[in-house]
C-alpha cells in the first residue's frame, strides 16, 4: 500500500465509524472553550468537564473571572492538577482579553498564543473548534497514532503536525484531528491495546509496531 493509498483508507474508515463528531470538551462559545482546552493539559476531559460546570457557574466570561481570585479560581479547578499555574493562566489571559479584544477571544493563532498558559496546541484547538479555521492539533492520541500507522517518524509533536498537515486535505483538519483522538481512546489506546479491533494500525500499521506488537503478545501468553 503506498502512502497516499494508506491516508484514503484511514479517512475513509475515520469518516465510517465517526460520521458525526462530538467534540470532547463541554463549551458554549470560544471563551468557555478556550478555559476548558487550558485545563485539559495533562488532565482528562472527563475530569475537565466535571469541573468546568462549577467554574462557569461562577464565571463563564473575562469580567466575571477577573472578579474572582487567583487563589479561588485555584480552589475551584484543582481536580484537574496543575491548577498553581492554571489559576494564573485563566486570571491573566482574562484580563487581557478585557483590555485588549474587549472582552472578545481573537480568531489568529500568533494572537492566542501570547496570552498567559496558551500553548500552541490550546491555541489550534481554539481556532478549530470555535472558529472553524483548519488546524491539526496534535495530542497523544494523534502523536501514537500517527506513528502507529507509519505516517509520521514519531519524534516530537511538531513533526507530527507537520506531517499531518502535509499527509491530510486541509479542508478535513478539523474533522481529522477529532476522529483520531476518538479512534485512539477507542480502538488504539496506548494501554490495553487490542490489534483485533484496532483495524487501521492492523491495515496500515508501521511493520516495526506490528512485530512489536505479536511478540509481546506471545510473551504474556
Amino acid at each position: 500500500m503506498t502512502k497516499a493509498e494508506k491516508v484514503d483508507f484511514t479517512i475513509k474508515t475515520l469518516y465510517r465509524l465517526y460520521p458525526e463528531i462530538p467534540v470532547p470538551l463541554a463549551h458554549k462559545d470560544p471563551y468557555t472553550l478556550l478555559i476548558a482546552v487550558l485545563l485539559s493539559a495533562q488532565s482528562t476531559d472527563v475530569r475537565v468537564n466535571q469541573i468546568t460546570p462549577l467554574l462557569f457557574a461562577k464565571a463563564d466570561n473575562p469580567n466575571d473571572m477577573i472578579k474572582l481570585s487567583v487563589d479561588e479560581i485555584r480552589e475551584i479547578i484543582k481536580p484537574v492538577g496543575l491548577s498553581p499555574m492554571k489559576s494564573k493562566g485563566i486570571y491573566g489571559l482574562s484580563k487581557i482579553l478585557i483590555e485588549k479584544y474587549n472582552g472578545t477571544v481573537p480568531k489568529q493563532l500568533e494572537l492566542l498564543e501570547e496570552l498567559p498558559a496558551v500553548g500552541h496546541k490550546t491555541a489550534s484547538v481554539v481556532v478549530s473548534q470555535a472558529f472553524g479555521i483548519p488546524a491539526f492539533p496534535v495530542d497523544t492520541h494523534i502523536h501514537r497514532l500517527m506513528y502507529r500507522w507509519g505516517l509520521s517518524n514519531g519524534k516530537n509533536v511538531v513533526q507530527t503536525e507537520r506531517d499531518a498537515k502535509r499527509l491530510f486535505p486541509k479542508k478535513l483538519w478539523n474533522d481529522l484531528h477529532l476522529q483520531i483522538i476518538w479512534y485512539g481512546r477507542e480502538y488504539s489506546p496506548a494501554r490495553g491495546w487490542d490489534l483485533e479491533k484496532d483495524i487501521i494500525t492492523k491495515t496500515i500499521g508501521r511493520t516495526t509496531v506490528l512485530k512489536e506488537y505479536h511478540k509481546n503478545k506471545k510473551t504474556r501468553i
